[in-house]
């Protein structure tokens, strides 16, 4: 596909980094040109110094030509502004990222007048993610696939745990359906299959129906703990979100915000929650505010290293759940590299990013067979997708134990009639299936890629 990017910050160079990934044609615009160099300077990519929401600059930029148009800038006015022009000038299909509040609630009325495809929210993105973490106080991350009727759910496997030094085939139960997808340890990344043995300390990855993610970690002897009550450091839109979303839960909510005018809004818009003036960063306030009786502890201040120390004391001086937002690419790396104990962390530009290329790929691909969605596990090295299988071809109708697969490719489950199936290798895969398969692969396109050969 021909896509124009408007806006090469953190989520437009992400974006472009991922599409480029896939082969499609970029062109990436953004005011300023010191935003282009880098991107420049490592992508293949068409870059246009101007103002994205201009008629002009999208046409001197090809704008006639595109199949989308994606406006990720920081204002919410260009990037509605560019996606109408771009269809008028265009004729192209448009996603906007939508960040304010009052314009995301009328968001289904501006995509009727726009004509937008999609509208993307990274904050409210952000705040769901996070909700859903505390909602599963075990799990380290939460993806859903197939419309959310399947979850992949990563968790940290405890000393204590039934299945330490257990094979996988070993711990299949009947009456709760599930599958190991995802195994990392020390570093490395491990597809298993029935023979690979589970070890205290991995993180582990399992498919499974979203209903049955809590009892997953009953038979496993991984220890729950219900949240009912979350301190968060920071006053932003996430913040905002995730609180709106904790009260409607009726789990308690404390905020400590350094702004004294964000406080008194946040006092209006919220007036359940307990808001505290004051610095996030400061130790002694936060163990004044609860922080060692604390059920959960989200570190969402404007600053990566705020947000990367605080949890780092939270860890040393409480039991509290620890969920941390970063933004920055070179602290991903850091992050994982030194196995800092900060809980699960939060990337809002890879949650956009993500959004929108499975957004993008549900666009592509008229074939009988196409991936719908995508979901990156450990580290990005390992790739969860969904296909819809919409007509026959080399796949279906045929046991998965005599498919010929390429090494390093797990079929996952199987969503048939809105029923999950976790597939053995009598099941087969038939037409209008959604498949769920992970791999260490990268650009795979169509179901038949699983096969080697293709």
């Amino acid at each position: 596909m021909k896509i124009f990017i408007v806006g090469c910050g953190k989520v437009g160079y992400t974006l472009a980094e991922m599409l480029n990934e896939e082969g499609h044609e970029l062109t990436v615009i953004d005011c300023k040109e010191k935003n282009l160099v880098t991107l420049n300077e490592t992508l293949d990519v068409i870059s246009y110094v101007g103002n994205g929401s201009s008629y002009r600059v999208l046409k001197e930029a090809g704008i006639a030509g595109a199949d989308l148009l994606i406006a990720v800038t920081d204002k919410d006015e260009i990037n509605l502004l560019s996606c109408l022009v771009a269809r008028k000038a265009g004729h192209c299909r448009t996603i906007a990222r939508v960040r304010h509040p009052e314009y995301y609630d009328e968001i289904h009325y501006l995509q009727e007048e726009l004509g937008l495809f999609m509208a993307i929210n990274p904050e409210l993105s952000a705040a769901n993610d996070i909700l859903r973490l505390i909602q599963v106080p075990s799990a380290m991350e939460i993806d859903g696939f197939a419309k959310d009727r399947v979850n992949i759910v990563k968790f940290k496997l405890p000393n204590t745990s039934y299945w330490a030094d257990k094979r996988i085939k070993d711990i299949v139960n009947k009456n709760i359906p599930f599958l190991v997808c995802v195994i990392e340890r020390d570093g490395s990344v491990i597809i298993p299959t029935g023979n690979t043995v589970i070890k205290a300390g991995d993180n582990v990855s399992i498919v499974t129906d979203p209903q049955n993610s809590k009892s997953i970690f009953s038979i496993s002897g991984v220890l729950q703990k219900p949240i009912k009550d979350v301190i968060v450091a920071g006053g932003g839109t996430i913040t905002y979100y995730l609180a709106r979303n904790l009260l409607e839960n009726k789990i308690k909510v404390k905020i400590i915000a350094p702004k004294i005018d964000r406080c008194e809004v946040l006092s209006e818009l919220l007036p359940e929650a307990i808001i505290i003036h004051g610095e996030p960063t400061n130790q002694r306030l936060l163990l004044e505010e609860g922080l060692e009786r604390a059920d959960a502890f989200v570190a969402l201040t404007d600053y990566d290293e705020e947000n990367i120390m605080i949890s780092l004391f939270a860890n040393r001086k409480s039991k509290a759940k620890l969920i941390t937002k970063v933004d920055k690419m070179g602290f991903e790396k850091i992050i994982n590299d030194f196995n800092f104990p900060i809980g699960s962390v939060i990337t809002p530009k890879f949650i956009t990013a993500e959004q929108i290329l499975k957004c993008v790929r549900s666009m592509i691909n008229t074939m009988d067979s196409n991936v719908e969605a995508v979901y990156r596990m450990g580290d990005n090295s390992v790739e969860a997708l969904e296909f819809n299988v919409r007509g026959k071809c080399k796949v279906t109708n045929v046991a998965l134990k005599n498919l010929n697969l390429k090494k390093e490719i797990l079929i996952c489950s199987i969503i048939r009639h809105g029923q999950l199936i976790i597939p053995t290798g009598n099941d087969e895969i038939n037409i209008n299936d959604t498949v769920i398969i992970v791999t260490k692969m990268k650009g795979l396109k169509n179901i038949e890629d699983i096969l080697v050969g293709r």
